[in-house]
């Protein structure tokens, strides 16, 4: 029987031997690989945890102990020795989460997924195991190497060693890499302890030398530990940290339970704040991921388990759209330059790296640091583009505003992931930058529609030097190009109605444009005229909003963005100013946390589809001409555009569907 099917909670790993978790290892690695190549999820970062999380249940009494991770895409293994072991469904809708999620368990506590946090949630939870008196209760943040180059981390830091009676263990978990290998200083330091020998072992190999030695021995060995701070700076020089105030024990083999144990043993005795450095190898025993140097199958999707090969291609991507643009306008522009947060890859960053290699900035987590950073660059001279998770945008909010835009600096942020990604759960939605960057004086922000679009309004942006410029797109595979029929000012037609008296303004936002000409054809078969317009560049509104909405009877917005502030807010506010009566109806995400699941799932969960939109417009419409909603049919037509019509009357109310006012 294999040992994992009996592992239902961390205590049952007491009973293994040595012998046993390495034969246990040895299957949690086989299991991942199988698991995760039929569902796509993070497998790299998980496969060089094993050995550290069964080590750290195995030493602390998790729910009781609190072991906090990081980002938490390296929590897989810890969710099987947890007693989730059915992956079948892994980062789909009813199945478990690709992170921590309380709602899955108890030994979960941080879900957010966003880098460098733990630390500051460890030092909140151990000072109030102080206050409250939990002298029996442990906190363990597990943080990896790239996640020390954020900044949160270091403040984090400088206060957690400030209270040298506070327990609280820090694991590093250092394999040289966040998404791709780490940089920075932090990166320099940490690889100069790998390729020493270190100071523990060194004092061990000492201690038993020196206790053989009669009379003098045990007193040599204790001036040699006094003195042990100019001494560990000369063997390995770990002083950073020692600086700080916190005990350093390492650098530890992170596929030795053994010495794992022990040096967790150690620290959890210690009473004060200690730092655990362990060694792990991202990818361990997978040859096609450790053969992987771009991320080491950081994040894959469903793969061949034997090859690692992919096994379907999606085509082209928004975020491959973007990165060979960026190499054009490389070679047009000397002045162009690019920043990453630790994703150059993930970002389509990596083809600007391979040709620029000089022009091309890698932050770490750090994406404050990289904004001020960007704005020091436009002032300077040159052009930066900072290409970052729209999701991720929201944490260098306060740089966008005070450094960038109050300076008028020509800085170019392209966020990838807008709108609903979808399987990577609530804090990866990126459905907050159109409300947020809307309060940003001066700012520009676009929202492409398509590959072209992308090409176009990347140029566009670029060619603002006295104002930050936005542009945002989607996840996953790039539609066919949606032409315009005309222009109205700097927006595009998408759509016009063969009338003079039109309906309804429809205005679509970015990458929902095929869905709003879905849309316009439904309520044409109801007899409502229509017209669809992509404003392009949603931030400022264009002048030509107003008079075009006067030509019509209903306006209606459509975005892939939180309601509260969006796009649809921001216009009825135009039209507003402009005295422009026209009732608006705005169709958003609502303001609440998306559980994981696919887009298209989350779509319909929160109303944003063509028909469910289609049938609240069409009542709207109804309204205002005192008809019942019910008297509205479909006119003619083939029978696939007769039964989509149908699907305005006959389709249920979503669960949660977007509320709308007018």
């Amino acid at each position: 029987m294999p040992l994992l099917t009996r592992i239902r909670g961390p205590r049952d790993l007491d009973r293994l031997t040595l012998e046993e978790l390495d034969q246990l290892a040895g299957e949690i690695r086989t299991f991942l690989v199988d698991a995760v190549s039929k569902t796509g999820g993070h497998l790299g970062p998980n496969l060089g945890v094993v050995e550290l999380t069964i080590a750290l249940h195995r030493v602390f009494e998790s729910p009781k102990d609190k072991v906090l991770w990081d980002t938490g895409h390296q929590s897989y293994v810890h969710k099987l020795l947890t007693g989730r072991q059915d992956f079948s469904r892994l980062k789909m809708k009813g199945g478990l989460s690709g992170y921590p999620s309380q709602a899955e368990s108890e030994h979960d506590v941080i879900e957010n997924s966003h880098a460098s946090t733990v630390l500051g949630w460890a030092d909140g939870i151990a000072k109030a195991n102080q206050i409250m008196k939990r002298d029996d209760s442990h906190v363990v943040a597990v943080i990896g190497d790239g996640a020390l180059t954020g900044g949160m981390a270091w403040e984090a830091l400088n206060n957690i060693a400030d209270a040298k009676d506070r327990p609280l263990v820090i694991v590093v978990n250092d394999n040289e890499r966040s998404y791709s290998p780490t940089i920075g200083g932090l990166a320099n330091h940490l690889a100069t302890l790998r390729t020493t020998d270190g100071y523990e072992r060194f004092l061990t190999r000492t201690k038993d030398l020196l206790e053989r030695t009669p009379v003098v021995g045990q007193a040599l060995y204790d001036t040699l530990h006094g003195a042990k701070k100019g001494l560990k700076d000369f063997i390995a020089p770990q002083g950073m940290f020692e600086d700080l105030g916190l005990k350093y024990v390492g650098p530890i083999d992170g596929h030795d339970i053994e010495a794992l144990e022990s040096a967790l043993v150690r620290a959890k005795r210690f009473g004060g704040p200690v730092i655990v450095h362990c060694l792990t190898e991202k990818g361990r025993g997978y040859q096609p991921a450790l053969q992987d140097e771009a991320d080491r199958f950081h994040a894959v999707g469903r793969i061949h388990p034997d090859t690692g090969l992919p096994i379907a291609s999606s085509g082209a991507d928004w975020t491959s759209v973007f990165g060979e643009e960026m190499v054009r306008l490389g070679e047009e522009r000397e002045d162009v330059v690019a920043i990453t947060a630790a994703m150059l890859q993930p970002v389509g960053l990596d083809r600007f790296a391979k040709r620029f290699p000089d022009r091309v900035y890698d932050v770490g987590i750090a994406e404050q640091h990289g904004a001020v950073s960007a704005a020091g660059l436009a002032h300077a001279g040159v052009h930066p583009v900072f290409a970052v998770y729209a999701t991720f945008l929201n944490r260098a909010f306060d740089q966008v505003l005070m450094d960038v835009a109050l300076h008028k600096c020509g800085v170019t942020f392209v966020l990838d992931r807008a709108g609903v990604t979808g399987t990577d759960g609530a804090s990866h939605n990126g459905m907050w930058d159109m409300s947020i960057l809307q309060v940003v004086p001066g700012l520009r922000l676009a929202a492409p529609r398509d590959a072209d679009q992308v090409r176009a309004q990347l140029r566009e942006a670029v060619a603002v030097e006295d104002a930050p410029t936005v542009v945002r797109f989607s996840k996953g595979a790039v539609g066919p190009a949606v032409p315009a029929v005309g222009r109205v000012g700097g927006m595009d037609v998408l759509c016009e109605p063969g009338t003079d008296a039109p309906d309804v303004l429809l205005v679509s936002v970015g990458a929902l444009a095929p869905m709003c000409l879905e849309i316009a054809a439904l309520l044409d078969r109801q007899g409502i005229s229509t017209t669809v317009v992509d404003p392009r560049w949603v931030k400022p509104v264009d002048e030509a909003m107003a008079p075009l909405a006067e030509k019509h009877r209903v306006v209606v917005t459509v975005e892939d963005n939180s309601r509260v502030g969006g796009v649809g807010s921001t216009i009825a506010q135009a039209l507003r100013d402009a005295g422009v009566d026209v009732p608006l109806r705005d169709f958003g995400i609502p303001p609440r946390f998306l559980d994981h699941a696919s887009r298209t799932e989350v779509m319909t969960e929160i109303g944003l589809t063509a028909p469910d939109i289609a049938r609240q417009v069409t009542g709207l419409v109804a309204k205002l001409d005192g008809i019942p909603h019910s008297r509205l049919r479909p006119r003619g037509g083939t029978p696939a555009e007769r039964s989509a019509a149908d699907a305005v009357d006959s389709a249920g109310p979503a669960r949660d569907r977007p509320a709308s006012h007018p």
